[in-house]
């Protein structure tokens, strides 16, 4: 099939080199001249294991290319994937479909025969009938379908995700757009990939309620690791306990600094202002909201008190900026709260990230980098671990306490085994354990 894909950010980026593997012909589009050029040269403008060989790969097959103009890209695309981004508008909350609605109106002005034109991005419930809506304002008299197809990447494992899904969602109104839906996934049908069919707006609230309720399994596991430091009970081990019920499962049962990234959190925030739309407020995501956002500087603070309330002209070794391992993804990385906390209580940063430096360097202010975690824990009176990098996961101790000015160790991932830290000469502090509380 020739399909187009709008957007060539993450989710275009990783599904157009995905959908060229299976054998599909893919152009990808994109606004940005600089990233075309780059793409087309073998540049990637993301950090995801894998991708830049997969696509140099279908590039090279001739399966897959880039385009900056839209009308050279969708002609005779019988697939046009809307990829692009939807950010929290910043006044409400609300998705921003801006970029949608310009897409829209481009490829309304450029159909030329039937398409399936389909929301990839994250989108709220009904924008799909405004797509709709807007094309046959634009263009009475052209044939086509509208869909839903919404993405469940995770940073650091889409093409896994995508090539062995655990379900592929796709909301249609017509027979003929499911028809088209599922040729495009056939490839995949070997593997026995669950395809759900469902009507539009049931598709786009799927998205968001997935995502809302992993943020809420999050959410809660982070409070009952509060409840376990004051009780004396060990966080691990309950989720644990909770995990090894099947009703629960132990994913996203980890405790730490709060959730971050490009997903959970505008996602959240647009459904909480969907059911405020619709007169349904939804008391649970509201408070899952609220309650990340006061973690993350609250994570801060306990980095503050470890080292006895005191930071001011004193140097913090942050280790692992991103909001998740396997990714440079800054976006609503709780490191950013956790550093602001420092730096407004007079501390110095060090900071160290195995991929996400350069994008932290972007939203992060007076912060020293370097290239190496042992650089930057050198003279420092406290080490934080923010990320759970894998390169993290097993530091040579006794090395950092030799080059720290304070033997201090705050680990928000609880990736490091308590005796051995105290071992190696650290007061060693973690999440939800209550033996070990600051």
């Amino acid at each position: 099939m020739k399909i187009a894909v709008i957007g060539a950010g993450y989710v275009g980026l990783v599904s157009g080199a995905c959908l060229a593997d299976f054998g599909h012909e893919v152009r990808c589009i994109d606004r940005d001249l600089h990233r075309v050029e780059g793409l087309r040269a073998g540049r990637m403008p993301i950090y995801e294991p894998g991708l830049a060989e997969l696509t140099a790969r279908n590039v090279a097959e001739g399966r897959l290319s880039f385009e900056h103009d839209l009308a050279v890209g969708m002609k005779d695309a019988e697939v046009i994937f809307i990829a692009v981004g939807t950010p929290s508008r910043p006044e409400d909350g609300h998705a921003d479909l801006t970029f949608v609605y310009e897409v829209t109106r481009e490829i309304a002005q450029n159909l030329d025969g039937y398409a399936v034109i389909v929301t990839k991005s994250t989108v709220p419930v009904g924008t799909s009938d405004e797509v709709e809506r807007l094309v046959r304002s634009l263009r009475p008299e052209a044939a086509f379908s509208v869909a839903s197809n919404p993405e469940f990447l995770r940073e650091g494992a889409a093409i896994g995700d995508f090539k062995i899904p655990d379900r592929i969602v796709v909301g249609v109104e017509d027979d003929r757009a499911r028809e088209v839906m599922a040729a495009v996934y056939r490839p995949l049908f070997l593997n026995q990939a669950p395809l759900l069919f469902t009507d539009r707006r049931t598709s786009e609230l799927t998205k968001y309620a997935a995502n809302a309720f992993l943020a809420t399994k999050i959410t809660f596991i982070n409070e009952i690791a509060d409840i376990c430091e004051k009780t004396g009970a060990n966080v691990q081990d309950v989720a644990r306990g909770m995990g090894l019920d099947k009703r629960i499962g132990p994913k996203f049962l980890h405790a730490g600094p709060g959730f971050g990234g490009s997903c959970f959190p505008k996602d959240v925030r647009a459904l909480i202002k969907t059911g405020q739309d619709y007169d349904v407020p939804s008391r649970i995501v509201e408070a899952v909201a609220d309650v990340n956002e006061r973690r993350k500087r609250r994570m801060g603070r306990r980095i503050i008190a470890a080292c006895g309330g005191e930071i001011r002209d004193r140097v913090i070794a942050v280790l692992g900026l991103t909001f998740k391992p396997r990714t440079d993804d800054m976006r609503d990385a709780p490191s950013i709260a956790i550093i602001q906390t420092l730096r407004d209580a007079g501390g110095r940063v060090h900071a160290f990230d195995p991929a996400g430096m350069e994008q932290a360097r972007d939203v992060l202010g007076d912060v020293t980098y370097f290239q190496d975690p042992y650089q930057a824990v050198a003279g420092a009176d406290a080490v934080a671990i923010v990320t759970e990098w894998e390169s993290l996961r097993a530091l040579d101790l006794k090395k950092i306490h030799g080059l720290m000015r304070t033997p201090v160790l705050v680990d928000l991932r609880n990736i490091y085994v308590p005796d051995e830290a105290k071992a190696a000469g650290f007061t060693y502090i973690a999440v939800g354990r209550g033996d070990l509380e600051a």
